[in-house]
């Protein structure tokens, strides 16, 4: 079960607004917010609602806490949807994807998600009164990519881990299972190959820096249910930047190695769902994505 507290808020109405919404999972909270320099109050509750969902996995139980009774209400009692029908066609396919159960809370009476959902949604919407446009950190003044110059940072233990799937056939994942392909050990050559993979990071993707590694560590799981083969990939180093990209890179070639090794037997594998799970150590502190 997953509860997601949502607000939004609005300087003005139409004016500067902003969302908030806290996601609870597994005893573990993270939050989102965002601003927009010219909206409404509604929008930004409904927004809060679509992000919220948008940000966990799909077909999953999810009680949804808001406070806006124009939200709840038209989602539960078939309220009429005179405007913003973007949203309500975005916020239509998001509740489709998941099991949704909706909650109608009281706003500002002391409940302690709802209270965190609305301090988010105000202080984006205070940003959002002055927005600060987002910069892409490798390009400079005159449009022109370079690598980041990390010289003034703190050199601290930095911490990546990174997942991904490859799907399958069942005989396939068979195959592995019982180390009956042809070319040899699958997971065991995966491995190597993601490792290496981290350690050629800086060599196969431009503009990152080359890292001293301290560790790296690719694991792997069967699963029947699936027939897939799932990739976890760990990258630590100690230095000035993070090792994110090493850790996605190791599953990546893993995950290409192990289509290599099958091809032959199954053309139709799908590498799938490459993403960074969580990071520690920088001046972005920790991370946990899922």
């Amino acid at each position: 079960m997953i509860h997601i507290y949502t607000d939004g808020s609005c300087l003005g109405n139409p004016g500067p607004g902003g969302w908030g919404a806290v996601i609870i999972e597994d005893g573990k909270k993270r939050t989102l917010s965002g601003a927009d320099k010219s909206t409404t109050n509604n929008r930004m509750e409904m927004l809060a609602v679509i992000q919220g969902l948008a940000a966990v996995p799909e077909a999953a139980q999810v009680t949804v806490f808001s406070d806006s009774t124009y939200v709840v209400n038209t989602m539960t009692r078939g309220w009429k949807r005179k405007v913003n029908v973007d949203l309500w066609d975005r916020l239509d396919a998001e509740v489709a994807a998941h099991r949704v159960e909706w909650r109608w809370v009281r706003g500002h009476d002391g409940d302690p998600g709802n209270e965190e959902a609305d301090a988010l949604a105000t202080s984006a919407a205070k940003g959002g009164a002055n927005p600060v446009q987002p910069r892409l950190t490798h390009v400079d003044d005159a449009g022109k990519a370079g690598m980041v110059d990390v010289g003034d940072k703190a050199t601290t233990v930095r911490e990546a881990t990174a997942k991904g799937t490859v799907l399958m056939l069942a005989e396939t994942l068979a195959l592995i299972e019982t180390n009956a392909v042809k070319k040899g050990d699958v997971l065991g050559v995966a491995r190597v190959a993601g490792i290496m993979g981290a350690k050629s990071t800086s060599q196969l993707i431009p503009l990152c820096h080359a890292l001293p590694l301290d560790k790296v560590s690719v694991d792997f799981e069967l699963d029947s249910e699936a027939n897939s083969v799932n990739i976890t990939a760990t990258a630590r180093t100690t230095a000035k930047t993070g090792v994110e990209m090493e850790a996605l890179t190791a599953v990546s070639i893993a995950a290409l190695t192990i289509y290599d090794m099958c091809k032959s037997a199954d053309r139709a594998m799908k590498i799938d769902a490459i993403r960074l799970v969580n990071k520690s150590g920088g001046r972005s502190g920790d991370i946990t994505l899922e």
